[in-house]
């Protein structure tokens, strides 16, 4: 039990680390808008927000969980739209390039997975911004760094390196406790109990993957690929709990964004989204073979 600890210490720091860069390069851009921004910017950046999802989905592909981690505090601080921070969330691929990679999985097979999740990204990221969002009653995003650095209390004003540097620690300290947490709790669990709770389970198998994707933590795309790479899982059901998978980003979201309704929203999109693009996958799948 102490090297579970121990190794779960470890792999929290470690995960953690990786992290630093992305969220104070994050914060040092937001402290740098709060303070440059004039009414003119923020109105073109608001107009350009509408089509977020495209360049959104785009760049959450990157093989890393700290973009999604860097989103969540774009939005909090109302710098991109709810359907951008949707289509980056679906589009994430954490750890998933990467072992696919190392794994010898066909390129061919790799560009496809890559292309449906930036493809459902940029669908359901614009369709939450067009349609969603009203029925959400959420309002449109101005930027407000401000109102978000107060919720902090990081007391800015300081320049921006202070102010973010102090937002990076906060956020890096939460994430590291949280994922010592989760890597204790998978630790125990291990990774043959996650396959048997979903093998050859048509339809309950994307909703429980999603579920596993929901796990704020760069270790579900881990288990959800390697489960897949095993035979443990169909091809939906491997996407649906990819979709789901947005790392830390949904645990930030957490931390960062106020208004815990609008969070369970957002959660519950991504979800959905995710459960349902699975779904169909395994069905066209199975029309074909």
């Amino acid at each position: 039990m102490i090297d579970l600890i121990l190794d779960a210490g470890l792999d929290g720091v470690l995960d953690t680390l990786k992290l630093i860069p992305f969220l104070l390069i994050t914060y040092l851009l937001m402290e740098y808008l709060e303070a440059r921004m004039q009414n003119k910017t923020k109105e073109k950046l608001h107009k350009a927000g509408k089509w977020g999802p495209l360049w959104g989905a785009v760049l959450g592909m990157l093989p890393q969980c700290g973009f999604s981690a860097a989103a969540s505090n774009l939005y909090a601080g109302r710098v991109v739209t709810i359907g951008t921070l949707i289509a980056i969330y679906l589009s994430t691929s954490d750890e998933m390039l990467p072992i696919m990679i190392s794994e010898a999985v066909s390129p061919v097979f790799i560009a496809g997975v890559l292309a449906v999740k930036v493809v459902s990204g940029m669908i359901v990221g614009i369709l939450v911004d067009r349609i969603f969002a009203k029925a959400m009653k959420i309002e449109e995003h101005d930027v407000d760094i401000h109102h978000f650095c107060e919720h902090e209390h990081c007391k800015c004003g300081h320049g921006i390196i202070r102010p973010a540097i102090k937002h990076t620690l906060q956020i890096s300290l939460f994430v590291l406790l949280v994922t010592v947490a989760l890597n204790i709790v998978i630790g125990l669990l291990g990774t043959s109990a996650l396959a048997d709770f979903i093998l050859n389970k048509p339809i309950i198998g994307e909703l429980l993957a999603g579920i596993i994707g929901l796990i704020p933590n760069c270790a579900a795309s881990v288990v959800i690929t390697q489960l897949y790479l095993e035979g443990a899982m169909q091809l939906g059901t491997m996407i649906a709990g990819l979709l789901v998978g947005a790392g830390v980003g949904v645990l930030v979201l957490f931390r960062v964004n106020e208004d815990k309704k609008e969070n369970f929203a957002i959660v519950a999109i991504l979800y959905c989204s995710g459960v349902v693009i699975g779904m169909l996958i395994n069905l066209i799948v199975g029309i074909v073979m």
